[in-house]
């Protein structure tokens, strides 16, 4: 099944509720609008090379397209499809007035120079100028990507169409419009949804084990917040090697023993195990926070988690996701529980909007509550209707689409 696929297995899960007219799930079935674009850029050594770009416009029913760019080997047009329609998703499930977007361009940017990114960057958003803006579709950071490339974007976009939109990027540095707080958002709104799961449950932090896969900008913040909270992170895994420690781990410690030493294996107390172990690893929760289809058919029945907290994009398979629901292992889908990004992406949108910038307090306030008051919709929703938490926050990103293609005249009731 490709990923694309698994996201349409997640909606027909929904579909088989009989809780919406089937016209809504026809729209959502396809994207929008497609792009493919061929990138020429000059590399150093002077020689011409193509690369490949996509934006996939899914869904602007709710506003304009929203999504990240990511710049990866592996990045595709299914790829990029299914992460714009869990975009779509997302967004709803939040509540943020945005459909879904999402882009890519398939390389690896290790092994460009900075000018070599620079270059690629800005013949990408000269190739996407007509289709995006603040109005219309809004990028933001992703895998590979950050916020030097947007404000190069941002620069591109300017020069080719004569009007400097800040809007039309999120994630951008503070100096061009970027807001307060964004760097860290992903990983701590995770954490509000794990503290808001534990109140649920009648877990007390201190009892409970974390393992996380994954240490860049979002397992690294998830981890510190956590552990501020009083959660035992009792393994870590990067894309280099995996360490385990029964008594914990300190994040801050962890990232600098992996800067001196350029990996985690070998961090002082700790055993090394394989990427699989973790995420099979005894502990309350497992968090997936690297790349998709980490938990497939080849490893659900082994996984002894209580908990599976999403914070990687399409982390589990539509095949582990019944695994998980006969074996009573709960899935915080990523819809939710990885919001956190694309909610300050919302709030920096707005800051630009208005010509200001909030404190760095007022944007985690405010994601507090816009994340609290969506997991208590998605458990509300779960307790109604006795389904998976996924099939809760489909079902209430559904609800808010379905009202707004009603009401633009597109689809109908049954």
């Amino acid at each position: 099944m490709s990923l694309f696929e698994n996201g349409l297995a997640q909606l027909d899960a929904v579909q088989k509720l009989s809780l919406f007219a089937p016209e809504i799930f026809s729209v959502l079935r396809e994207p929008q609008r497609v792009i493919e674009v061929a990138l020429p850029v000059r590399m150093d050594t002077g020689k011409l090379k193509i690369f490949k770009g996509y934006r996939v416009q899914y869904s602007n029913a709710r506003g304009p397209f929203k999504g990240g760019i990511r710049f990866h080997p592996a990045a595709d047009l299914d790829e990029v499809k299914a992460l714009s329609f869990w975009m779509a998703i997302k967004c709803a499930v939040l509540g943020v007035p945005y459909g879904g977007g999402k882009g890519g361009i398939t390389v690896d940017p290790k092994m460009l120079s900075a000018g070599e990114r620079e270059r690629l960057t800005r013949t990408y958003a000269r190739a996407l100028a007509p289709f995006v803006g603040s109005d219309v579709d809004v990028p933001a950071p992703d895998v590979n990507t950050n916020a030097e490339v947007m404000g190069w974007f941002v620069d591109e976009y300017a020069q080719v169409t004569g009007k400097m939109d800040l809007g039309v990027v999120t994630g951008k540095p503070l100096a061009l419009g970027g807001s307060l707080g964004r760097e860290q958002a992903t990983g701590y709104a995770g954490v509000v949804a794990l503290d808001a799961y534990a109140v649920r449950s009648g877990w007390v932090p201190k009892d409970v084990t974390i393992a996380i896969q994954g240490f860049g900008n979002v397992g690294y913040h998830f981890a510190k917040y956590v552990f501020k909270r009083g959660y035992r992170i009792v393994a870590i895994a990067d894309s280099t090697s995996a360490i385990a420690k029964n008594d914990g781990f300190d994040p801050d410690a962890v990232l600098r023993y992996k800067k001196s030493s350029g990996r985690l294996d070998g961090y002082p107390g700790s055993v090394t195990i394989s990427q699989d172990q973790l995420l099979t690893y005894e502990a309350h929760v497992v968090v997936p926070a690297a790349l998709e289809k980490q938990f497939t058919l080849m490893n659900a029945e082994r996984v002894r988690a209580k908990v599976i907290l999403e914070m990687a994009n399409g982390p589990t398979t539509a095949d582990a996701d019944v695994i998980f629901a006969r074996r009573g292992i709960e899935v915080v889908p990523d819809v939710l529980a990885n919001a956190g990004g694309v909610v300050t992406s919302y709030f920096e949108w707005v800051q630009n909007r208005q010509g200001w910038q909030w404190s760095e307090t007022d944007v985690l306030d405010k994601l507090s509550k816009y994340m609290h008051d969506a997991v208590q919709e998605v458990f509300n929703v779960q307790k109604k209707y006795g389904v998976a938490m996924r099939q809760a926050a489909f079902v209430v990103a559904i609800e808010r689409i379905g009202d707004a293609l009603k009401a633009r005249g597109i689809s109908h009731d049954r």
